[in-house]
């Protein structure tokens, strides 16, 4: 290995031997999954409001049709305004049908950078945006921290910013599909490294972490080619996050790329959320009994432009839609604040308008999964406003 390989996989092992936690109660423990859809994916075809004349107006290109049975590409109907787009038909479409999905429009932060670096930090920190913000913690490791007895993980390559702060908190990249992170004579180097030092236990655990997801990259590999699933997909990904959150975490974070459809989005969109809900799915399957007491909250920094542009696709915007799972949501649901969709009611000529503050709502999810106090949702969210949709 040259130095620098070596030093950073070295990081990697002992930084995730340090997070690493045990919890007593880890039998009837909320489990909680925070899924970040980075690019700012476009929810206006994801939950679609077909009962509005004017999302057929400005996206004379772009728009599913009306729900009809008879047509594959029209969108499902979820009650009279809202339908889903048909790629969820086999993986969200149940989870809302067995009362476990919901649907938050006009969702997310009231920063108007439409920067997809500088919104999603600004998410993930999770502070007000109003007066200074030091970006030195995010608001998953201010939970963690507050709930002092669960078990936070990353499924990233390095450390989001939502999981940074005063708690350390590991990061396994699960994408390394039959790649095993490290090999024996590795692993024996840094235990003969760490051979009575005080973090040796630590390590130890670190590196045992790394060899079974190993072995679960290459069991997935070899049932990918039986079953025909896409090795790159995030399927597999998704059901080795399953495994995790089950047997050993209770608070994770993993985002998802590929949201960015300026060009050509319909079959982008398309293969991307069925990419998605098939791994959302997935995840729900691999909990088994665990999933009932599990809240999936899917973000993105922002939604984008309601009108379609000239090639194809839709720019940065503003509002965005928050999808809520998990077998103890009370779902069927379009909730939170809303407004008829028309020209009118657009940000700026525009975007969907922000009514449902992400803090807020992530706030009142919180409170009711956790039972926190007033002061511990404000540990979570400085100065931030819970609002509470009856969602848990």
């Amino acid at each position: 290995m040259q130095r620098r390989t070596f030093l950073q996989t070295l990081g990697a092992a002992v930084f995730a031997a340090q997070g690493m936690r045990l919890y007593a109660g880890h039998e009837t423990e909320p489990k909680c999954l925070v899924v970040f859809l980075r690019g700012g994916y476009d929810c206006a075809n994801v939950l679609v409001p077909y009962a509005s004349p004017f999302y057929y107006e400005a996206r004379p290109g772009l728009a599913l049709p009306r729900p009809d049975a008879a047509n594959p590409q029209a969108c499902l109907a979820l009650d009279g305004a809202w339908g889903l787009h048909p790629a969820l038909r086999e993986s969200i479409l149940p989870l809302w049908q067995r009362r476990q999905a919901a649907f938050v429009p006009f969702a997310g932060t009231h920063d108007l950078s439409r920067s997809h670096f500088e919104t999603q930090d600004s998410i993930e920190a999770g502070e007000p945006l109003d007066g200074s913000r030091t970006y030195g913690s995010g608001f998953l490791n201010r939970l963690a921290e507050v709930l002092g007895n669960t078990n936070p993980i990353a499924f990233t390559d390095g450390l989001p910013l939502a999981m940074k702060g005063r708690l350390t908190v590991p990061n396994v990249s699960l994408k390394q599909v039959g790649k095993t992170p490290f090999d024996e004579r590795q692993m024996a180097i840094l235990a003969e490294m760490y051979q009575g030092h005080p973090l040796e236990a630590r390590v130890a655990e670190g590196l045992q972490l790394r060899k079974e997801v190993a072995k679960d990259f290459e069991r997935d590999s070899a049932e990918a080619s039986r079953n025909a699933i896409s090795p790159k997909g995030f399927e597999l990904e998704a059901r080795r996050m399953g495994r995790l959150m089950r047997e050993r975490f209770s608070l994770g974070f993993i985002d998802v790329g590929g949201w960015d459809t300026h060009v050509n989005e319909a079959a982008a969109l398309n293969g991307n959320l069925e990419n998605l809900g098939r791994g959302l799915a997935a995840y729900a399957q691999e909990l088994g009994t665990v999933w009932e007491r599990t809240l999936v909250v899917v973000l993105s920094e922002f939604g984008r432009t309601f009108r379609e542009n000239g090639t194809k696709g839709t720019d940065h915007g503003h509002g965005s839609v928050a999808w809520v799972l998990g077998g103890a949501v009370k779902g069927s649901r379009v909730a939170g604040e809303q407004v008829a969709v028309d020209r009118k009611a657009l940000f700026q000529d525009r975007d969907y308008p922000v009514l449902n503050d992400y803090r807020a709502l992530l706030g009142g999810l919180f409170q009711r999964l956790y039972g926190l106090s007033g002061t511990q949702l404000d540990q979570v969210f400085p100065g931030g406003k819970v609002r509470s949709l009856n969602l848990l």
